[in-house]
């Protein structure tokens, strides 16, 4: 593949979580959700051709085979690349986490992943605990196949749960994070801990595109309002993965290096949290 990689800044994860080596995450990626595998080797072989370097997949998408089928073939060096993957809600117990993680590994074609994530805290499932699935998580970084690890849709006391209980805080905490969710007392958290946090659905699932106040912030640079909104994740030191299928909007995506947002347009864009959720609430998610 003749592709020249976006310039992404990077993150640094916490020292320790990954053991000696220094780990950071570019802060610009590339998400696959509701990509089947079918399609998913042709969409990230044409992400990985815009330049993307930073893939996000889940053993829940069912997408890992197609990601791997793309990793194998695009010839980009493995220390180019940085592949996550998530925990499936079924398999939290030991057995099937580790049982699961082999699988991920076959499938993404991979010999170490660079982050491995707990996609659902599933507190309040019967028969599941927080500290023993995030136990199992630290004995899968100590194997050496994983760099980092960390959950995705965990709260305050979750995180403060398996911290206190095991003392390996998560390099990460994947959350559903955008102008109308913007996540401000979760951010601060993350802060104190030392987590980085990382935006899904960054984008409200397109329903910020249509945004009257993006839209003139948008014209206001000479850009388009999903590039406003990656700006703003950006400039606010969250990593942020937008997912499309469309090559152009991949470009737009992540073509967002070439401008900033004064101090007074991250304020505006602040300023149209509503709380407003496009996904589940990580209480009502259960097995």
């Amino acid at each position: 593949m003749s592709s020249t990689a976006i310039p992404v800044p990077v993150l640094p994860l916490r020292q320790g979580t990954a053991g000696t080596e220094p780990v950071a995450i570019p802060q610009l990626g590339f998400g696959t959700y509701k990509v089947g595998d079918a399609d998913a080797e042709r969409i990230v072989d044409q992400a990985l051709q815009v330049g993307y370097r930073h893939i996000d997949t889940a053993q829940m998408y069912g997408n890992e085979a197609g990601v791997g089928r793309a990793l194998a073939a695009c010839g980009i060096p493995r220390d180019q690349l940085w592949i996550t993957s998530k925990l499936n809600n079924p398999n939290h117990r030991r057995e099937d986490a580790l049982r699961s993680f082999d699988a991920t590994m076959a499938d993404l074609q991979l010999d170490v992943l660079d982050l491995f994530l707990v996609h659902w805290p599933l507190a309040n499932s019967p028969g599941i605990d927080l500290v023993d699935t995030w136990r199992t998580m630290i004995e899968i970084l100590q194997s050496g196949r994983v760099r980092a690890i960390g959950v995705s849709n965990y709260q305050d006391e979750h995180l403060r749960t398996i911290i206190d209980a095991t003392g390996v805080t998560p390099a990460v905490n994947q959350v559903e994070l955008h102008p109308y969710l913007t996540q401000r007392e979760l951010r601060t958290v993350h802060e104190g801990l030392g987590v980085v946090t990382e935006s899904w659905s960054p984008l409200g699932r397109g329903r910020l595109l249509e945004d009257p106040e993006l839209a003139r912030l948008a014209e206001e640079l000479g850009v388009r309002p999903a590039q406003v909104i990656i700006r703003w994740h950006l400039q606010h030191g969250l990593v942020v993965i937008p997912k499309t299928t469309h090559v152009e909007r991949m470009r737009a995506n992540a073509d967002v290096f070439g401008f900033e947002l004064t101090a007074e347009q991250m304020a505006a864009v602040d300023a149209l949290d509503r709380g407003l959720r496009t996904g589940s609430h990580p209480d009502q998610v259960q097995v």
